[in-house]
């Protein structure tokens, strides 16, 4: 019983960490540009790559957290303050910033590169990283890399568990939302989206204040 309770316990704490700053409804509207001129089945492989691209990226990034943080002497504590500051720049950089200008300028820029040839070469780098899984989610996953450690092997695995589908879910609502953009533009309206992505915006800036003021408390 005690396995499953910790094995939910970090399932939530690894989902609830990682939405806001994957943050895939709000990066499929940015995303939109890139693949908006395909065709239905290009667009389906090209964000089969993404999200295959963000599971490998997550992956690595969880599983060599840890050792990453001990090779440099790095504290869980200030991994807390500095990912909190880039998660709340993220969020700030998000609540100040025109969407509707950056939109309508990738759009002007890709019209002449719309077939998936011309762009594939962007689905790893800016659209995988760092629009998708930026350096906010690296740092979570660094976060979580080392809460999850435990010296008892039974627990480390039940965590380890945990987090991994923490992130193929992460991956699950990536694939979904990007591949159904369009879809929910229409539903929600450019007003909604613009709504939606303040309240993303919000939450993310929000996160990132909690994560660092964690960090600040563990080192005073």
């Amino acid at each position: 019983m005690t396995g499953i309770q910790s094995f939910l316990d970090m399932l939530f704490i690894g989902v609830i960490a990682l939405f806001p700053v994957v943050n895939p409804i709000g990066s499929a509207f940015i995303v939109n540009p890139f693949l908006s001129n395909l065709s239905a089945q290009e667009k389906r492989k090209a964000v089969t790559k993404i999200t295959l691209y963000a599971f490998t990226l997550c992956t690595i990034s969880f599983f060599a957290g840890h050792w990453i943080l001990q090779l440099f002497g790095i504290t869980i504590p200030i991994v807390q303050l500095a990912g909190g500051i880039m998660i709340c720049k993220i969020g700030w950089e998000l609540l100040s910033s025109d969407k509707k200008n950056e939109k309508v300028s990738a759009e002007t820029d890709l019209n002449e590169n719309s077939n998936y040839s011309n762009v594939k070469d962007n689905l790893f780098y800016p659209i995988t990283f760092p629009i998708t899984t930026g350096a906010g989610s690296l740092s979570v996953l660094f976060t979580l890399s080392a809460h999850s450690a435990d010296k008892h092997i039974n627990l480390y695995l039940i965590n380890t568990a945990a987090i991994l589908l923490a992130i193929i879910i992460m991956c699950v609502l990536i694939y979904f939302f990007f591949l159904n953009t369009k879809k929910i533009i229409r539903v929600i309206g450019p007003d909604g989206e613009k709504i939606l992505n303040r309240i993303i915006a919000f939450l993310i800036f929000c996160v990132g204040l909690q994560i660092a003021v964690t960090g600040i408390k563990s080192l005073i």
